[in-house]
Order: C-alpha cells, then structure tokens, then sequence
C-alpha cells in the first residue's frame, strides 16, 4: 500500500478551484486502487494536509496522471501559496477500532520492529 500526502496553503479559492478539487476527489475514488482519505489542517500553521490511501503504486500513478489532476497541477499557483507532497510506502496500520480510518477495513499489519 501506498499513501499521497498533499500539504499546502491556501490563497483564495473561487467556484473554479472548489469545481475541480470536486473533480479530483471524484477521479480518485473511481480508480480501481482508491482505499480512502484523510484531511487534516494544523491550526497553528493554517496548513492543509490531504492523505490519500492507494493499494498499489499503479493506482495512484492513475491519478497523477489523470487529465483532471494535470488541469489542476497546471493552476495550482492561483489558489496556493505553496505545496509539498509525500509519497510513501505503508509498512503498517492497525488500531483499535475505536476510530474511523480509510484503512480500518483491511487485516492489519503489524511491523516487526
């Protein structure tokens, strides 16, 4: 498994932007591979963080590559004042239940270390 973690900080965002991260959201969860997602927003910062969660590093190349991702890549300067993203490989996720998580249905993985 695979993670996508998007941070960023906003500008102003308008009907356009709110359109095509609709899109997105919409695009990702239609690619065969899509476990879920997480938002998170550090208060102290203003910064936004997007994890999106992927079975394989294939599905999320889907997205990347998607023509509504590269619309997106393309005018990303008009709505943030920057950006940095995180590609990861899941080595593990488990929990106990007591929360809901993008990954909350699959068998768990424990590392060994």
């Amino acid at each position: 498994m695979y993670t996508s973690t998007f941070t960023f900080a906003k500008r102003q965002y308008d009907d356009e932007f709110h359109a095509l991260d609709a899109a997105i959201a919409e695009a990702a969860k239609a690619i065969p591979g899509y476990l879920g997602e997480e938002a998170w927003e550090n208060p102290s910062t203003g910064l936004i963080s997007n994890v999106y969660y992927w079975d394989s590093m294939e599905a999320l190349e889907a997205l990347m590559k998607h023509p509504v991702h590269q619309q997106a890549k393309a005018r990303q300067a008009e709505w943030l004042a920057g950006y940095h993203i995180v590609i990861a490989q899941v080595v593990g996720s488990y929990g106990d239940g007591g929360i809901p998580h993008p990954l909350r249905s699959l068998p768990a993985i424990r590392p060994t270390f």
